[in-house]
């Protein structure tokens, strides 16, 4: 799938970081004036939005192609994201998003793989896949069956014996339907209230992550103005037997854990260590709903990677 033009405008912006508390100040039409340095002359679009515009253009072609059958009949009940960021989209700028056509692999498990890539102003913006599988692709090994009872620890604190850091939410779907509108998605294919029909998309629970890091930055006096960091890659598994049960005011419980910087651990083979966070989205029955591996890097480690390159030219 090729071609179509996308536009986000501003509003979009503002609906879609409203409905997941994201205050980055990257997105804040007025505050990203205030970070240093900042090279992107304006507000931009959030990962997440662009993942969600993935994800409800995907759920488009799987339904066209007759794919969603073949997901149900082979119970593939995990949807896999492996995204990598390489340039910032502005409100305004005309987005393309190409699907390239399904692989459907058979070892060693049955999966569908897609291809994905955004693009505006000749520039790429992400690169990546969507993968459908009976296994989680990410975090898979991580057992949180020993974990406490969340329910009863206070938000935004350490879950004792563990590296997690707690934040609690609520599923609640008129901020789903803004931030579905907000990523250019239909909202009335997830949500009829006539019909009695509210099925949760896969990607805005995983949003709620970008707050939560933000939350625990705030909380470790994280200075978001002078030392601003941007996301460079996302790696996503949402079980979507978990997703179907999801019902408004649910809670959900999203643990961080930051593991230590290294020099094994650098974004693209340059000197820039990663700040890597391993995230899980918990629902109340204790069931996993997400597997999320984010890589950020601070921008100004950026800035001068890309000067160094240019004087070295």
């Amino acid at each position: 799938m090729k071609d179509q033009i996308f536009i986000f405008d501003q509003i979009h912006i503002e609906v879609a970081r409203n409905a997941s508390d994201d205050f980055n100040l990257f997105h804040d039409k007025h505050k990203w004036l205030q970070i240093t340095h900042n090279p992107f002359k304006g507000p931009i679009v959030l990962g997440f939005q662009l993942n969600t515009l993935i994800e409800y253009q995907m759920r488009l072609y799987r339904e066209a192609q007759h794919e969603d059958q073949i997901i149900a009949e082979n119970q593939l009940r995990y949807s896999n994201y492996q995204i990598t960021f390489v340039n910032a989209l502005r409100p305004k700028q005309e987005l393309t998003l190409d699907i390239r056509k399904t692989l459907i692999n058979t070892i060693p498990e049955l999966t569908l793989t897609n291809r994905v890539a955004m693009k505006a102003n000749g520039k790429t913006i992400l690169l990546g896949y969507k993968k459908e599988t009976q296994v989680p692709l990410f975090l898979a090994d991580e057992d949180l069956s020993q974990l406490p009872d969340l329910s009863k620890l206070p938000d935004k604190t350490m879950v004792p014996g563990t590296d997690f850091f707690l934040k609690r939410k609520w599923m609640l779907n008129g901020n789903v339907k803004n931030f579905l509108s907000g990523s250019l998605a239909e909202q009335s294919d997830y949500f009829d209230e006539l019909a009695h029909i509210a099925n949760y998309p896969e990607i805005f629970p995983c949003s709620l992550t970008s707050g939560a890091l933000l939350e625990k930055a705030q909380l470790e006096n994280h200075d978001f103005k002078r030392n601003p960091m941007v996301y460079t890659s996302h790696e996503i598994s949402v079980d979507r037997l978990s997703l179907g049960q999801i019902k408004n005011a649910d809670k959900l419980h999203i643990l961080v854990r930051q593991l230590p910087e290294s020099t094994d651990n650098t974004l693209n083979n340059t000197s820039i260590m990663l700040r890597t966070y391993e995230c899980f989205g918990v629902l109340e029955n204790q069931a996993v709903l997400f597997r999320i591996k984010l890589n950020l890097v601070p921008l100004q480690e950026i800035i001068k990677n890309l000067s160094a390159k240019t004087s070295v030219s």
